[in-house]
């Protein structure tokens, strides 16, 4: 997972996690990046600086200060994925070959979810396959 600082058209600076560079162009490119603050869709990589290591200490974990609206709403977002989990096939790595015979009507419509590469996830767009990325939280990994 990469961090990026972002920034949206209202200046508003926050922070989003991604599986890659191009995971956070196809995101973009869709509108399923929004600011926190203001819900604004334009948003860019905001500078930051690069995190080098000496080799001397550990990375620290990092942490996020949230407000109790932040809070609140990743608690809906956690619910919300899985519901999504709940009520949706797992098609592990077959994902983009699924989702594509549902667009295109080859086999019966279904909720799915599963993983794609960057250039899966590339390809689906441009056919215009409807998909979203799940969030995926701290606790998924362990």
């Amino acid at each position: 997972m990469i961090r990026f600082g972002l920034i949206c058209e209202n200046e508003h600076e926050f922070e989003g996690w991604f599986r890659s560079g191009e995971d956070f162009e196809a995101q973009k490119q869709r509108k399923l990046i929004s600011c926190p603050n203001c819900g604004s869709n334009e948003v860019e990589k905001a500078l930051m600086a690069p995190a080098i290591s000496t080799g001397s200490k550990r990375m620290e974990p990092v942490t996020l200060a949230m407000s109790e609206q932040q809070k609140q709403a990743l608690v809906q977002l956690r619910a919300l994925a899985q519901k999504v989990r709940e009520n949706a096939d797992y098609v592990g790595e077959r994902f983009a070959e699924e989702a594509r015979k549902i667009h295109f009507g080859e086999v019966e419509p279904r909720g799915i979810y599963g993983e794609a590469t960057a250039e899966e996830v590339r390809s689906l767009a441009e056919d215009g396959v409807d998909f979203m990325p799940l969030p995926v939280f701290p606790e998924d990994r362990n």
